[in-house]
C-alpha cells in the first residue's frame, strides 16, 4: 500500500488531532477504520509511525521526519483538484501574454502575481517585443492577449480595454554635442536633425510614426540596448519615464528642455485581443486586474 492520497490525509488528521478517534470524527470516519490503514502502512513501511498508549498517541521521530513532506505532497494535491475543477470551468491551462517594452511592467507583474496566487498552477509565459512584433504574435496565435501602445486607427479584428497611459520623453546623454554651448536643441522640431535612436521591429514596418521625429535613424529590438546606445552618445531617445527615471536622477541621461512644448508625449495603453478567439477565464481576470 504504502503512501498514497488517502493515508497521507490519514496520517495528517491523527499527527494535527493526536488521537485516532479525533482523526476519525474530523474526517467522518470510524475510529478503528483509521487505525486499521494507519497500522497497515506501518506494516507495509516497516516501522511505526505513532506510539500508542492508554491516554494519547504520540507521532514517531519517524513520522516526524516524514511530516513536511506530507503536507507538501497534500498541498500539491489539493492544487491540483482545484486546477483540475477550475480546468473544466474555462480556466486555460496556459495564459501567454506579449507586452512592449515602452511601458511600465510592474502594473502587469502584479496583476500576474495575483493571479497565480488565485490559479497556482496556471502556466503563465511573458514575451516582451516592439509593438508591432507583439501584435504579431497575438495575430499568429501565438499569444491570447498583448499590451501595447493604442493604434493610429481602430483594428476590426481586435477588441481592447484601455489600462493606463504612458509618458515618453525625448532623452540624450548629458555628454552629447546637443546639449553643448553651442547645442543645436532648443525647439522640439530641432530634433529633426539630430539621430534619434528607436525601439521598433527588426523586420516589420512602423504602423505607428507618433514617436518618429528625426529624419536619421538607428533601430533595435531591444529597449535596454536602445538607452545603453543613448547613454553612450550616439543620439537621442524618446523612452518611458517610467523606465529611465533611475538614470535621469543619477544624471546618466538628461531630458531635454524645448522652449515651445512640453517634453511628453502620453499615449495610452490598452490591452488588445482577437475578436474570433474570446479570452479565457485567465486571461479575462487578468484585464480585470490591469484595468483597476
Amino acid at each position: 500500500m504504502n503512501f498514497s492520497s488517502d493515508n497521507i490525509e490519514l496520517f495528517l488528521a491523527v499527527l494535527d488531532r493526536g488521537s485516532f478517534s479525533a482523526a476519525a470524527r474530523a474526517l467522518g470516519r470510524v475510529p478503528s477504520a483509521v487505525s486499521m490503514a494507519i497500522g497497515n502502512l506501518e506494516a507495509e513501511l516497516g516501522f511505526a509511525l505513532f506510539e500508542r498508549t492508554h491516554r494519547e498517541t504520540r507521532p514517531t521521530a519517524l513520522a516526524l521526519t516524514l511530516e513536511p513532506h506530507a503536507r507538501l505532497i497534500a498541498e500539491q494535491l489539493a492544487q491540483l483538484q482545484t486546477h483540475a475543477v477550475e480546468l473544466s470551468q474555462g480556466l486555460e491551462s496556459k495564459l501567454a501574454v506579449a507586452v512592449i517594452p515602452d511601458i511600465d511592467h510592474q502594473p502587469l507583474l502584479g496583476a500576474i502575481k495575483t493571479l497565480s496566487e488565485r490559479h497556482p498552477l496556471l502556466d503563465v509565459e511573458v514575451f516582451t517585443a516592439p509593438q508591432e512584433d507583439a501584435l504579431q504574435l497575438l495575430h499568429s496565435g501565438r499569444v491570447s492577449l498583448c499590451l501595447a501602445f493604442a493604434g493610429l486607427s481602430v483594428d476590426p479584428r481586435q477588441r481592447f480595454q484601455h489600462i493606463g497611459m504612458e509618458a515618453l520623453t525625448a532623452t540624450v546623454s548629458p555628454h552629447h554635442p546637443a546639449l553643448g554651448e553651442h547645442g543645436q536643441v532648443r525647439y522640439l522640431e530641432d530634433l529633426i536633425n539630430v539621430r534619434q535612436i528607436l525601439v521598433a521591429s527588426r523586420d516589420l514596418p512602423m504602423t505607428d510614426t507618433r514617436p518618429l521625429i528625426g529624419t536619421s535613424h538607428w533601430r533595435t529590438d531591444s529597449l535596454g540596448m536602445a538607452i545603453a546606445m543613448v547613454e553612450a552618445g550616439l543620439g537621442w531617445g524618446d523612452f518611458p519615464l517610467s523606465r529611465i527615471a533611475p538614470l535621469l536622477a543619477a544624471g546618466r541621461l538628461v531630458q531635454l528642455a524645448f522652449r515651445n512644448t512640453k517634453n511628453e508625449l502620453q499615449l495610452p495603453v490598452h490591452a488588445f485581443w482577437l475578436k474570433n478567439q474570446p479570452l479565457q477565464r485567465g486571461a479575462q481576470e487578468l484585464v480585470r486586474l490591469l484595468g483597476r
